[in-house]
């Protein structure tokens, strides 16, 4: 498995690439010029909309992990509840099967309390045996602390297709993160899956 004190896990950097607006606090934002059409725009893309903010005084967390989703044509949707240590040991034991060839979309659903959550990342990094096979990131975003007009956030990734043939099934280890553009890493967990013939 890759080492947790490394940067295997953090997203790939990317020339160039500079924030639209420089990071500010909660409150710095709500205070912005109402009369500014580009910045209403703009906190209205972050979700800064009105309504009753839910961040639970009691829990320090940023960003809350609630579910991994993954979607294939003509089966139900499987999630993974990352939050959940049992379950997360329970996918670690007993592999997550996927069927060779299969196109499948993830989704992640979560929730933002305290401040404004800037850039936000979901890194993966597969490995078989001590071999890399894969480092895959997917942008999420910037979003404001959730509110009772918007409870929770669900990210839509990019559609995938498993590989297929003798060569790729078998069982793969993964490592799970999600990082933000402060490398202030969220939430990162181990599990494994199996490519396999069929889904059963």
């Amino acid at each position: 498995m890759a080492s947790h004190n490394d940067d295997d896990t953090m997203p790939e950097e990317t020339q160039g690439y500079k924030l639209s607006q420089p990071k500010q606090s909660l409150a710095e934002y709500n205070q912005m010029d109402a009369g500014d059409e580009s910045l209403q725009r703009y906190k209205q893309s972050l979700g800064l909309s009105g309504g009753k903010d839910l961040s639970d005084p009691s829990d320090p967390r940023v960003c809350i992990i609630i579910a991994l989703i993954m979607e294939s044509p003509g089966r139900e949707p499987t999630e993974i509840r990352p939050s959940n240590a049992e379950e997360v040991r329970k996918l670690k034991e007993t592999p997550f099967r996927i069927k060779e060839g299969a196109k499948f979309t993830m989704s992640a659903e979560f929730k933002v309390q305290h401040e404004i959550l800037s850039g936000l990342h979901y890194v993966q990094v597969v490995k078989r045996g001590p071999v890399r096979v894969s480092k895959d990131s997917e942008m999420i975003g910037s979003y404001a602390p959730n509110t009772d007009k918007q409870p929770t956030y669900i990210k839509r990734f990019h559609e995938e297709e498993a590989p297929s043939g003798m060569l790729a099934r078998g069982t793969y280890d993964a490592v799970s993160s999600f990082v933000d553009d402060d490398k202030k890493k969220h939430l990162e967990f181990e599990w494994r899956f199996k490519i396999a013939s069929d889904w059963d």
